[in-house]
């Protein structure tokens, strides 16, 4: 599916101004500035790529307010507050359009008969299987190879991508997307240790809950609490390759990137900004704002909101980067304290 609307029309969905070019042009696709042909649309908002803006070819660039043209631009620009937030909303409205398409059952899948969806709005993919006492809200797109465990219970607006498992009990709010191959609801890591060195296995009986707005990326794997449940709290977005694990409550808005672990039973508080390849220990607490620099391994919990911290074992920010300061020097120190131990033992 394609685009199919004019300049002008973009200009009113972002409330903006058409200035220059033509504003009955129709747009059909989206293309980067210095790549795309007419019909196209694209924006700028980081300088860097202004020198393209004088010779694109596309039919119409949404710029932000304090853009002042140093030459001619030869496409209509959309004029709105700030670019990339506009070229975010006219994405989201395009990936909007994508969706609302895809109606319908395709077969082969298998929905038990029980299963409660609206299948007026409901698209469900080649060779889905969705299980008994199933409960599915409006507008949800399901693609092919998606499996639904039973009494799952799914929110308006959710869109599961090509190989998604939701395993039993598990409930999405409304606006989730779930990337391809992400496991919600899988079995938490627990095992008891036996006298005899081996390991018993100890059931999973909880469940796993996303709130309102949710997004988890592909490969992503977010288990079953042990009891309760494991929560990512409404607008928390997960990054490709993460584990959460069991009885982990992620708090509202936070976001963290690719490849990291969390593990059982520790809390992350709201609007924390996590980087890659970060590690936290289990039964831990992290404050609200805390921003976690990539490959960090966190040990201790963090009481104070706000806090930066980065390293191995995690610490400030600051105090990390005085303390690898010194670290690149230990060669020179070295140095310096033998040709002290060599005069001292001259004495």
């Amino acid at each position: 599916m394609k685009l199919e609307i004019t300049v002008q029309q973009i200009a009113m969905l972002l409330q903006g101004e058409v200035v220059g070019g033509d504003a009955n042009a129709k747009v059909s696709t989206i293309a980067k500035i210095q790549e795309g042909e007419q019909g196209a649309i694209s924006f700028l908002a980081n300088m860097k790529y202004e020198e393209f803006i004088y010779s694109t070819k596309v039919s119409a660039v949404i710029v932000s307010k304090s853009f002042e043209p140093k030459q001619e631009v030869p496409c209509a620009m959309i004029v709105v507050e700030d670019a990339y937030a506009g070229f975010t909303d006219l994405l989201t409205e395009y990936q909007r359009m994508l969706s609302l398409a895809k109606v319908g059952i395709e077969q082969p899948a298998f929905i038990d008969e029980s299963v409660d969806m609206d299948k007026a709005t409901a698209y469900v993919g080649a060779f889905t299987y969705i299980s008994r006492g199933v409960k599915i809200g409006k507008n949800v797109k399901i693609h092919p190879q998606v499996f639904i465990g039973e009494g799952v219970e799914i929110g308006d607006n959710c869109v599961l991508y090509a190989g998604v498992k939701i395993c039993h009990g598990s409930k999405l709010g409304n606006n989730c997307t779930l990337q391809a191959g992400a496991v919600i609801g899988s079995d938490g890591f627990g095992f008891a240790p036996q006298k005899d060195g081996t390991y018993k296995t100890i059931p999973q009986i909880g469940n796993v809950i996303l709130e309102d707005n949710v997004d988890v990326g592909a490969n992503t794997v977010v288990d079953r609490a042990t009891m309760g449940s494991t929560i990512l709290k409404k607008g928390v977005k997960l990054d490709n390759l993460i584990q959460i694990a069991h009885n982990v409550v992620v708090g509202a808005n936070t976001v963290i990137a690719s490849q990291t672990g969390v593990s059982g039973s520790s809390e992350i508080g709201e609007n924390c900004m996590i980087g890659g390849q970060v590690g936290v220990s289990g039964h831990i607490k992290i404050a609200d704002r805390t921003m976690v620099a990539a490959q960090s391994g966190l040990a201790q919990g963090l009481e104070k909101p706000g806090t930066r911290i980065m390293g191995s074992p995690a610490i400030p920010s600051i105090e990390h980067l005085k303390s690898f300061a010194v670290y690149r020097k230990l060669p020179e120190l070295q140095r310096i304290v033998r040709d002290l131990e060599k005069k001292v033992l001259s004495l």
